[in-house]
């Protein structure tokens, strides 16, 4: 099976929507995944997902599954170096974060006091349950760190969702904590990231990412990537985001 996680277009968050931009790429997109033999859709119920999707669902005559657990994964947290508001929990400062060594473990990142707090481990393990309930519906079961293959199969499905939300269902695949996916990686609008099932021996499988991020279809359109996925490059970059 293939697994295809889509991030959103450009977005306009104010208006939970797309920038104009952001229209543009989604409609590159469209003309990418259209080609393809998808056998199920899902969507975020959030604004910025949905209209991401339509276009490529318009195109294919085809509906799209939504499910609240695949809306941006935003639990709040109060950030050490900004104690007076709430934060969502994954948007930390890297010379904060990686002091603690136990954010680097996949056992132990949600128990850190400020996580723990925010019942970030509650929304992840929510988020990942209901993820490995679609799996099964399209024959792979959860069994310990891998999967069961009750019906295999090498069939296409597309969740279009968010960033926070794509490295928390990497996380999960992969048994690592998701800070290292949050802050190591970087996935710009209506970027593709493939994922493939692999059953060396006959009954079980593990998912090994092929392309993470891939925006091949915005530079086949000599479309720049949109920057809402980075911050400043160098802090000198005073047009680019620092916080």
């Amino acid at each position: 099976m293939r697994i295809l996680i889509i991030r959103h277009g450009d977005p306009d968050y104010e208006h939970d929507s797309l920038t104009p931009k952001g229209w543009k790429e989604a409609e590159y997109l469209s003309e990418r995944i259209s080609k393809l033999d998808v056998k199920a859709f899902y969507v975020s119920p959030l604004g910025r997902a949905k209209d991401t999707a339509s276009l490529t669902l318009k195109k294919m005559n085809r509906t799209a599954t939504e499910y609240p657990w695949l809306r941006e994964f935003a639990p709040s947290i109060i950030r050490p170096d900004v104690p007076d508001r709430r934060i969502i929990s994954w948007d930390w400062l890297p010379q904060d974060w990686t002091m603690e060594e136990d954010f680097y473990r996949r056992d132990l990142w949600h128990t850190q006091p400020n996580m723990a707090e925010g019942k970030v481990g509650e929304e992840y393990n929510w988020v990942v349950t209901n993820f490995d309930k679609v799996l099964a519906e399209h024959g792979y079961v959860r069994d310990g760190e891998t999967y069961r293959v009750e019906c295999p199969n090498n069939d296409t499905i597309v969740f279009f969702c968010h960033f926070g939300l794509e490295c928390v269902l990497l996380s999960h695949l992969m048994n690592v904590s998701p800070m290292i996916l949050w802050h190591h990686t970087c996935a710009a609008p209506t970027s593709v990231t493939t994922i493939y099932t692999e059953e060396r021996r006959k009954g079980t499988a593990i998912f090994r990412v092929a392309s993470f991020g891939d925006i091949s279809h915005l530079y086949a359109n000599n479309e720049e990537p949109a920057f809402a996925a980075r911050f400043c490059e160098t802090y000198d970059n005073e047009n680019e985001r620092h916080d």
